[in-house]
C-alpha cells in the first residue's frame, strides 16, 4: 500500500494534522533505501565490534553522551558549548547557567532512561519519566514536565494561524501514542530495526506529544531504540551531531513526509545519518586509542608518579576539565602532590591551563577534547 502520512482535520479556526496510524501497512522498500539499509547495518555492526574492543569504553561513552546532549540541545537554541557542558556547576557563570542546566538535564534524562530500560520496556511511561527530568527546573518547567499535553501546540509562526505546522489535537493523542507504542515493539507489523527507528522518530515529532521538549525527546528516543532493538550493545551512536550539521535538511525531510506522502526521502536521509555517524564514531575511538597510547608513553617519564598519573588520566577521560582542588578530591592525595602532578602533565603537553588566571585555574585534557569537537 502506498504510504499516506495523514490528513488535515478542521478545528475551530485552524487545521491540525492527523498522522496515519502505523498499524496501517505501507511501502518503503525502494532500491535506494534497501542499499542504504544494508550499508547502515554493516557500519553499525563494525562500530559495535570496535566498541567492545576499547578498554574502559564506559569512560569514553560519557563524553559521547555529553556531545549528544550539547548538540541536541543546541538544535533547540541553547548556547552551551562542549567545554562548558563538561564543567561542574560552580565553574559556570550565572548568565550561562540556564542553558548549561538544560544540557545537564538531557544527560540525566538519557542516563535515567538507559538504566530504567533494564526493568521497564521502552514505553510512553518511560518517555514521560525522562521528559520530567528533561524539563526539571529549567525554562520548560511550567509546560507540564512528564505529562502529555492537554492543549494544542504548533511549530513556527507567532500564533497558530501563521504556524508552519500544527500537530494533532490533544484529543487524538491517546490513540496515536498507543499505536506508536505498539509499533516500537513490533506488535502491529514487522520491519527492519533501523526502518522502525526512522519511522518512529518521524511519527513522534509529528505527534509532538508534549508542550515542550519534543525534539530532544525524539532524538533521545533514537538512542533508546538502538539499545532496545539490540542494534547497539552500548550507547555509542548518537545522531544529533548529524542532524545539527544538516539542520535545514533535517527539518525539510520531516516536513516533506507530511506534504508529499512520501517516506522514502526521510528514510534515505536518516540512514545516511546512521552511516556517517557510525563511521565518525569508529574514527573517534581510533583517535582516542592512539592518543591514549601516546599518553601512556609520555607518563613513563614520571617514574614513581606514573601509577597516579594513569589513575588521573582515567578519570579525566570522563571529566576532561578539572580544577586542582577537584583533582585533589578525586585522587585522594595532598594538594602538594596534586599540584606537582598537574605541573608535570602540563610540561608534557598532556594538560593545558585554560583560564589564564593565577588563581581559580582550570586544566583541560585539550587534545582529547579536540577529538569530540
Amino acid at each position: 500500500m502506498t504510504y499516506k502520512a495523514g490528513t488535515y482535520k478542521q478545528q475551530y479556526q485552524y487545521r491540525s494534522f492527523l498522522p496515519s496510524l502505523l498499524a496501517n501497512p505501507f511501502e518503503w522498500q525502494s532500491d535506494a533505501v534497501l542499499e542504504l539499509l544494508s550499508d547502515a547495518s554493516r557500519f553499525i555492526g563494525e562500530l559495535n565490534t570496535f566498541a567492545d574492543l576499547v578498554p574502559d569504553v564506559n569512560f569514553f561513552i560519557e563524553m559521547h553522551k555529553v556531545k549528544e546532549a550539547t548538540t541536541s540541545s543546541r538544535i533547540e537554541g541553547t548556547r552551551t558549548n562542549f567545554e562548558e557542558a563538561v564543567l561542574s556547576e560552580n565553574h559556570i557563570s550565572s548568565d550561562k547557567r540556564d542553558d548549561w542546566e538544560e544540557v545537564r538535564n538531557y544527560i540525566r534524562a538519557l542516563n535515567y532512561s538507559i538504566d530504567r530500560m533494564r526493568e521497564l520496556p521502552l514505553s510512553m511511561r518511560l518517555i514521560k519519566e525522562a521528559h520530567a527530568i528533561l524539563l526539571s527546573g529549567v525554562r520548560g518547567e511550567n509546560k507540564l514536565p512528564g505529562e502529555v499535553r492537554r492543549s494544542q501546540n504548533w511549530i513556527g509562526g507567532a500564533d497558530i494561524n501563521s504556524a508552519t505546522f500544527v500537530p494533532p489535537a490533544h484529543e487524538d493523542l491517546p490513540d496515536l501514542l498507543t499505536d506508536l507504542e505498539k509499533f516500537w515493539h513490533g506488535e502491529t507489523r514487522q520491519l527492519p530495526a533501523l526502518i522502525r527507528i526512522a519511522v518512529s522518530h518521524y511519527q513522534f515529532e509529528t505527534i509532538h506529544p508534549f508542550l515542550d521538549g519534543n525534539g530532544r525527546m525524539g532524538r533521545l528516543l533514537i538512542t533508546l531504540q538502538l539499545l532496545q532493538l539490540e542494534l547497539m550493545a552500548k550507547p555509542v551512536l548518537y545522531l544529533s551531531d548529524f542532524f545539527e550539521r544538516n539542520r535545514m535538511e533535517y527539518y525539510q525531510a520531516l516536513e516533506r513526509v507530511r506534504f508529499t506522502d512520501s517516506i522514502d526521502h526521510w528514510l534515505r536521509f536518516f540512514l545516511t545519518g546512521v552511516i556517517q555517524t557510525a563511521q565518525n564514531s569508529k574514527k573517534t575511538f581510533v583517535e582516542i586509542g592512539t592518543l591514549r597510547d601516546s599518553y601512556r608513553e609520555q607518563i613513563k617519564s614520571l617514574g614513581k608518579r606514573e601509577k597516579l598519573a594513569k589513575e588521573f588520566l582515567l578519570q579525566l577521560y570522563s571529566s576532561p576539565i578539572v580544577s586542582p582542588r577537584e583533582a585533589e578530591q578525586k585522587l585522594g592525595v595532598t594538594a602538594a602532590t596534586t599540584n606537582r602532578l598537574i605541573s608535570e602533565l602540563e610540561k608534557l603537553g598532556i594538560l593545558q591551563e585554560m583560564t589564564g588566571y593565577s588563581r581559580n585555574r582550570l586544566y583541560s585534557l585539550h587534545k582529547y577534547l579536540e577529538i569530540f569537537r
